[in-house]
């Protein structure tokens, strides 16, 4: 997705430019893992801002990349933070007037009865919910595939990149398992995998790759397929329609660092952790029927996985790595669907020249304050 995204606006901005993909396809690894989702309610300006103009994107698909092939099937269904106690009611009452400064005005405040009046399935133990309507799901394979085909980017299949030839600290060449690439600007892209091919050239990126679970159970009756998605505000478990039935997340901060790899484990004690009525993030906890799905017993699922690629700010890392021609587009922090597009954007800037170096709030080498781990 991120390499995509690096592409299309590559192109954009008169570049010719080129995909090297190691894998058989492109699209293969995390992104297709992903929620496929995207929201407006963020807990920081910046952060709204970049997705703001990634979500134009997404509403204007195929006029803004001037192809047909790729519908994101775009379904606004909204996404709904529920809590159940009154100590984050409060804390959501102070947010969503923050938002509603930063001109985020469409984010609403339910009280309970209003949350199930317009959701009846939330249960009873739910006091208020945080609410936007324009928040919704995309499909993350047609987004990637669409940006390529609107970039007119060539693409190596099959191809890894090794290494980089560098003359005193200008870039030469890419070196890949296919023979070597002349050129004066490359771009890593790499998800989770950006770390080990930085260190190619001596630079050691701050981030850390943690393993996240999806599990997908198709054919599910309960699940409304209009519902939007719901989140746990309590525990940050979150399952939205799919499939005719729901994705089921729950990005756990406890959950150790793991190295970075394209080929990421899948956890089978997750779905006792999200399914199970007694499970540490049960999704039944605010939402009764699945509780009913689990006594049940549901006749299909199975999971998926893939990686975050972690900042300590949760911001990504865009621009140059201290060798002329050489850049690095990563570090999304779980929000790599929805922030790439812009922030790829904003990386082409850098690399052509219209961003002065200082002005970069995304910056390799700037300094990180450490935020709170946001579980979405």
């Amino acid at each position: 997705m991120v390499g995509a995204a690096t592409a299309f606006f590559a192109g954009r901005a008169g570049f010719a430019p080129l995909l090297i993909e190691r894998r058989p396809a492109l699209c293969t690894l995390t992104t297709p893992a992903s929620t496929g989702a995207f929201r407006l309610q963020f807990d920081n300006l910046e952060e709204l801002r970049l997705v703001r103009e990634s979500v134009e994107l997404f509403l204007n698909f195929q006029e803004i990349t001037g192809q047909r092939e790729y519908d994101l099937k775009v379904r606004q269904q909204g996404y709904l933070f529920a809590t159940t106690e009154e100590d984050r009611a409060t804390w959501q009452r102070g947010l969503v007037a923050e938002q509603h400064q930063w001109g985020q005005t469409d984010i609403e405040l339910l009280e309970g009865a209003e949350v199930r009046s317009r959701f009846p399935w939330v249960g009873r133990n739910v006091v208020q919910a945080r609410f936007r309507a324009g928040d919704g799901f995309l499909d993350p394979k047609q987004l990637t595939m669409g940006l390529v085909a609107g970039s007119g980017a060539r693409v190596l299949l099959n191809t890894g990149v090794t290494g980089f030839r560098v003359l005193g600290d200008r870039l030469m060449a890419v070196e890949t398992t296919s023979g070597e690439i002349a050129t004066e600007r490359a771009v890593i892209a790499c998800g989770p995998l950006s770390g080990e091919l930085c260190r190619a050239v001596g630079a050691e990126l701050p981030i850390e790759t943690v393993t996240r679970q999806k599990l997908v159970l198709p054919d599910v009756p309960e699940v409304p397929r209009d519902a939007p998605m719901t989140i746990d505000d309590e525990t940050g478990a979150h399952w939205r329609p799919a499939l005719n039935g729901a994705y089921v997340l729950f990005t756990d901060p406890s959950t150790p660092t793991s190295p970075a790899t394209d080929k990421v484990p899948v956890d089978p004690d997750f779905v006792f952790t999200v399914l199970s009525p007694d499970g540490p993030a049960s999704i039944g906890r605010i939402v009764p029927f699945w509780n009913a799905v689990w006594s049940r017993g549901s006749a299909h699922w199975f999971l998926q996985a893939g990686q975050y690629t972690n900042t300590p700010d949760h911001r990504p890392l865009l621009g140059p790595l201290g060798i002329e021609g050489l850049f690095v587009n990563t570090g999304y922090s779980g929000h790599g669907i929805m922030g790439s597009p812009a922030g790829s954007r904003h990386l082409v800037d850098v690399l052509a020249g219209k961003v002065d170096p200082d002005d970069n709030p995304f910056r390799v080498d700037r300094p990180f304050e450490v935020r709170e781990f946001d579980r979405l």
